[in-house]
């Protein structure tokens, strides 16, 4: 029988706001992601968000929307 380590894949995400680069500008990927579910669950996106807003702002858009990995 062979031992095989048990590996959480949350356990290397870090929390946005522990982001070394958390607080600089959105990437233009983040930000065309955003725009694109934002559209499917009827929100705007607000303007000037950093990097670590963005995040927390997709993760929430993603459960309104079912979309991504929940587990």
């Amino acid at each position: 029988m062979e031992m095989t380590e048990q590996h959480d894949p949350q356990a290397a995400v870090k929390d946005p706001d522990e982001w070394v680069t958390g607080d600089e500008p959105t990437t233009a990927a983040q930000e065309s992601y955003l725009r694109t579910l934002a559209r499917e669950a009827g929100e705007t996106v607000p303007d000037g968000l950093t990097k670590a807003e963005a995040a927390k702002l997709i993760d929430q858009l993603q459960q309104q929307t079912g979309r991504g990995d929940q587990g």
